[in-house]
């Protein structure tokens, strides 16, 4: 078994683990009783962490512009010809069926290829999906230390189709929801449709 695959099959555990009925909890602050509710989410520290990158305007950002709203992080890149373009329609119609209750969270599109993603190509590509999503690239340094954070793995590959320097990106497709206070409430698997993650939105926003 390859690192790669390796990875992978554990993220895919954590997931399938995450969307459990009991890890559905509120990260917000809220004390539990010892002999009360649900125990902590042992995964609360598990995937997040301070990043500062460049949205799809140009703008200097960090997760700290966004303490008060709930963050909605997806990994991806704008040349992917398999999980981003499934993946963020869905969060795209996610958000119109929330409505109102969209504007307590901000959408992240963060690149796993910072190389080619610019913030001029992040800024077409993020449109064509919804207008709220923020695109957010920036270094390369700054790319694989907020990958790290999240547990993204990301890794360049070759193809027999290629031309000389082209290349895709083998990355995770799971998409997390931090809390207002910036730390992990839950998360979902590639492909997990518009209403399901519409209902849990609407749990955690309402």
């Amino acid at each position: 078994m390859t690192n790669g695959t390796a990875r992978r099959r554990f993220l895919a555990g954590l997931a399938a683990f995450s969307c459990s009925p009991t890890l559905a909890q509120d990260h917000g602050g809220h004390s539990h009783a010892a002999s009360a509710g649900p125990p902590p989410d042992r995964l609360a520290t598990q995937f997040g962490g301070p990043f500062t990158l460049t949205d799809h305007n140009g703008r200097r950002v960090s997760d700290r512009d966004f303490r008060g709203r709930f963050m909605l992080v997806y990994f991806g890149f704008t040349r992917c010809t398999d999980t981003c373009p499934v993946d963020l329609p869905i969060i795209a119609q996610a958000l119109d069926a929330v409505g109102p209750l969209a504007d307590k969270l901000v959408p992240l599109f963060i690149t796993v290829d910072p190389g080619n993603d610019t913030p001029p190509v992040m800024a077409t590509y993020v449109a064509a999906f919804h207008p709220r999503l923020i695109g957010l690239t920036g270094s390369e340094a700054e790319i694989a230390a907020t990958a790290k954070a999240y547990k993204v793995h990301r890794r360049k590959l070759t193809q027999p189709h290629h031309g000389a320097g082209e290349y895709a990106v083998d990355h995770g497709s799971l998409t997390y929801l931090m809390g207002p206070d910036g730390r992990f409430v839950t998360l979902l698997p590639h492909n997990s449709g518009a209403e399901r993650l519409a209902a849990i939105l609407r749990k955690y926003l309402a």
